[in-house]
């Protein structure tokens, strides 16, 4: 079974689940907070976590460096093990300041591999995350890929699994490579198209393929089957 080209997917997602809601921050500092606000929870609780640090504290790096970790905690707690939150809340803050000088705004303007050494010293922020702040930002025009949508795209016959995350990553980058429209208002729909469907139907577990807009032409379940 040939695999569904790629530009053909994310129209297929757009039909189904509708245009994205417009990104919730877009600045590079605060793109780090927003990853380190709140641990594992649904988009919902981070933004409440965020709304909560910036009416309480701020979210600049040297409100955070000042606040007490009671007031950090209170934002925090919307996740769980908070303190750890507030720790990599703080170490952001001071690798913010004191090695940037509080502006992450000029790393955006590093060539690719610069800009992603720079962004990975923050906590929470490995090579998926470091290409999300860059696509979002719109500093380079690439498909930054989270969890979810590497597994819809793995699904569909873009790339292998493998035991190490990062092959994998990598893998699904360099299949989907020559079909991507090098747009950032494309590029941005479609890494928000594939996150939803990889959390609402394409689940690791219990996948809901009969109502899936993918599953004609998409060869998982054809494979699951005969497993």
């Amino acid at each position: 079974m040939s695999r569904i080209p790629l530009p053909q997917v994310i129209e297929r997602l757009g039909a189904f689940y509708g245009e994205p809601d417009p990104l919730e921050v877009t600045d590079p500092w605060e793109m780090i907070v927003w990853e380190n606000v709140a641990y594992l929870v649904d988009d919902e609780r981070r933004c409440e976590a965020m709304t909560a640090l910036r009416e309480r504290i701020g979210t600049g790096p040297e409100q955070i460096m000042a606040a007490p970790a009671g007031r950090l905690l209170e934002a925090a707690v919307r996740g769980i093990v908070p303190e750890q939150s507030v720790e990599k809340l703080r170490r952001s803050a001071e690798i913010a300041l004191h090695e940037f000088a509080g502006d992450l705004r000029p790393i955006l303007k590093r060539p690719l591999p610069q800009a992603m050494k720079a962004l990975k010293r923050f906590p929470a922020i490995g090579d998926p995350g470091a290409e999300k702040i860059l696509l979002f930002c719109r500093a380079f025009p690439i498909l930054a890929l989270d969890s979810n949508g590497l597994r819809v795209l793995v699904r569909l016959g873009f790339g292998e699994e493998k035991p190490n995350y990062s092959v994998t990553y990598r893998l699904v980058r360099e299949a989907i490579e020559d079909e991507l429209i090098k747009e950032y208002p494309w590029l941005i729909k479609a890494h928000q198209l594939l996150r939803r469907h990889g959390q609402e139907l394409c689940r690791r577990s219990k996948p809901h393929c009969e109502k899936c807009p993918l599953v004609r032409g998409c060869p998982w379940p054809i494979a699951e089957a005969g497993n």
